[in-house]
């Protein structure tokens, strides 16, 4: 391996540090703004979440589809061989 090899190696090995540190720094980041909420916070959040879930599932009534599934070419011949 020549000189511009170890070069790119050291590239990418550099890159995958950076990376590594960046996600860990969003991840703290992250973390920090979670915890700024109070617990009361949370679950109203949580409940007001709830709310809106349930009013838009009781808005909308369930459908189910009845159309009729036509057989696979293979179940017709399972079908028709043991007829």
């Amino acid at each position: 391996m020549g000189i511009e090899g170890r070069h790119l190696w050291k590239l990418v090995g550099l890159a995958g540090v950076v990376g590594v540190a960046a996600t860990g720094a969003l991840t703290v980041r992250a973390e920090r703004k979670r915890r700024a909420y109070s617990p009361d916070e949370v679950r109203s959040q949580l409940h007001a979440r709830f709310a809106q879930a349930t009013a838009a599932a009781a808005s909308e009534p369930p459908t189910v589809d009845l159309t009729p599934v036509r057989p696979s070419l293979r179940q017709r011949l399972t079908r028709r061989r043991h007829r």
